[in-house]
């Protein structure tokens, strides 16, 4: 159905006509065709695998410097959604090229969006004025004056230049960036630390080798998909196995589910097993057209702390009870602690106690 961008057309992303007629109208997500196509051209350069190698050695550093930060202020304890949350948005907010000022403004709104794009019901009433806010608080933001040239939002600006597009669609294809990369990148790094805190074996099987560090990641990604679901609208009417569904109504894409599916995974389709040959088939990155743009720089993000841990750590496990963050689409968590057993003094930091 993902593939399918005839039969299944991205204008019903939301359960309620609202969010989309009035939130998701005109951005990338909410697009197909031509239009989708130049709007993603802009998204996809910047995003490319050969775009974000170049930051390689920096994220490295700065995943070496957070974990040393985390583990030490929590004297060989830490919290890996604090970690994931700093590591993701942080870097993700840098390289928009916003004003660092408005950074914790932007990442209260993004998760309210998702709220809206589930059922009508207290939890999306109580989002709305946030997610509506989105778009005009990067209109007040987000100008050719305050952005970074060499940043994302800036190729977006160079984009409007060149006439690849109107300069309507600046903003909304700037809160594709700012939603898209975030929360969604926070909740698989999250995710994938804390598989690996339960799991002692898996986590002995990443430090004898970490190249097996972003499989690990795809399979706490097919394990927990951040995105549990979106919607799509069918165009024509169209047959899915015995069932015929009719023009206009409304199909729901479980990315959750899919990654638990027996007839996919087999019979272990619920352990968590980084040497998995196929985790990376998994649907938490979308597929098709509307596949994630962001995938290599996730990647890469993920890697790069994993192998920071694997690197100062022997042994990650639990430290408490984690706490749930609640949302209509979201799934993961908001506090994950974790102990940590060392290798060794933190360099340039006080020895845990």
């Amino acid at each position: 159905m993902l593939h399918d961008s005839k039969h299944f057309v991205s204008d019903g992303i939301a359960l309620t006509d609202l969010a989309n007629r009035e939130i998701l109208s005109g951005t990338v997500l909410s697009s197909d065709g031509d239009r989708h196509v130049r709007l993603r051209r802009v998204l996809s350069e910047q995003l490319s695998a050969c775009s974000v190698k170049q930051l390689g050695q920096e994220l490295r550093t700065r995943a070496g410097l957070l974990v040393d930060e985390h583990i030490d202020s929590g004297c060989g304890a830490f919290d890996a959604a604090a970690l994931s949350r700093q590591m993701a948005g942080d870097t993700v907010m840098r390289l928009m090229g916003l004003p660092e000022e408005v950074w914790p403004q932007l990442g209260e709104r993004t998760a309210a969006f998702y709220d809206v794009c589930g059922p009508d019901g207290p939890r999306y009433q109580q989002a709305l004025p946030l997610a509506t806010a989105i778009v005009p608080f990067l209109h007040d933001t987000v100008t050719r004056d305050t952005v970074a040239e060499d940043s994302w939002l800036g190729a977006i600006y160079r984009a409007v230049n060149g006439g690849e597009f109107d300069e309507s669609d600046a903003i909304p294809l700037a809160s594709a960036y700012a939603v898209a990369a975030m929360d969604t990148t926070v909740l698989g790094l999250t995710e994938a630390i804390r598989q690996l805190a339960h799991h002692p074996k898996q986590w002995s099987l990443l430090r004898q080798d970490t190249s097996l560090a972003e499989n690990a990641i795809h399979e706490a990604l097919r394990l927990e998909a951040p995105v549990q679901g979106f919607g799509r609208l069918v165009a024509e009417r169209v047959r899915l196995g015995d069932t015929w569904i009719e023009a206009g109504e409304q199909v729901w894409l479980l990315y959750g589910s899919a990654g638990r599916d027996t007839d996919k995974w087999g019979v272990a389709a619920d352990a968590f097993n980084i040497r998995r040959l196929n985790a990376r088939d998994h649907l938490a990155f979308g597929a098709g057209r509307h596949m994630c743009a962001g995938v290599p720089l996730a990647l890469m993000q993920g890697r790069a702390l994993l192998e920071a841990l694997a690197s100062r750590c022997t042994r990650l496990s639990p430290a408490g009870e984690a706490n749930r963050m609640l949302n209509n689409v979201l799934r993961g968590w908001s506090r994950v602690p974790i102990a940590a057993q060392l290798t060794g003094p933190l360099i340039g930091s006080r020895q845990p106690q």
